[in-house]
């Protein structure tokens, strides 16, 4: 039997995994996250196979989430599901530490197959992703200024180009508006970014500025 957590902050789309898990026979959810620090107490004190985690969690992101379980628990397999259709967030998902991406809106139909693969020892990606992880890891190969960012600098940077402020991106993340203004200042220094137009530009051009989930 595989053992599931879900970990996502939204009740109702909990509700909606746990239906499509039980529809099989051989894996159940024990037990469910609503925020970062639910899902690192799962991880220390439950016993499961997968962890099913949301990118947007409230509290610390889905990147910090994926390093602190796995350091916790190195054989844990983590699927990630996310909003996010961008190549960029599944590709720096999997660098992290998951063994798997799917996407909110692919779910239903392919949910139960990518846990059945993860629990057994595989991966659960798609082509493209693949490939870019291959093109990464090729001699030569040149990194994004993004990718020298760190996971919490890189939430900050996906909300900043979004359009929301400081003010709310501490909110949001549950920070001081102090840390999220120091997130911002480092990554504008990472990225060699003058002004938020400059910030902006960037995520459009390299497919990071999407809607953020309510």
């Amino acid at each position: 039997m595989i053992r599931i957590v879900i970990a996502d902050d939204h009740a109702i789309v909990r509700e909606g995994l746990k239906r499509i898990v039980g529809s099989a026979d051989d894996m159940e959810v024990v037990s469910e996250a609503a925020d970062g620090t639910a899902v690192m107490q799962q991880v220390r004190e439950a016993d499961f196979d997968v962890l099913v985690l949301d990118l947007s969690m409230p509290g610390r992101s889905g990147m910090e989430l994926i390093k602190l379980a796995k350091a916790e628990k190195p054989r844990l397999r983590i699927l990630v599901l996310s909003m996010h259709q961008e190549l960029q967030y599944a590709v720096r998902a999997i660098k992290s530490g998951a063994s798997g991406y799917l996407t909110k809106e692919s779910a239903p139909a392919e949910l139960v197959l990518a846990l059945r693969k993860i629990a057994g020892g595989g991966a659960y990606i798609s082509t493209e992703v693949a490939e870019q992880l291959a093109l990464g890891a090729m001699p030569g190969a040149t990194a994004a200024s993004h990718d020298s960012l760190s996971a919490r600098e890189f939430e900050v940077f996906r909300l900043l180009a979004a359009g929301l402020s400081v003010t709310e991106i501490a909110a949001r993340l549950n920070v001081s508006a102090k840390t999220a203004s120091t997130h911002k200042a480092n990554l504008m220094q990472k990225m060699a970014l003058q002004n938020q137009s400059e910030l902006v530009r960037y995520a459009i051009r390299h497919g990071l500025a999407d809607p953020l989930e309510p």
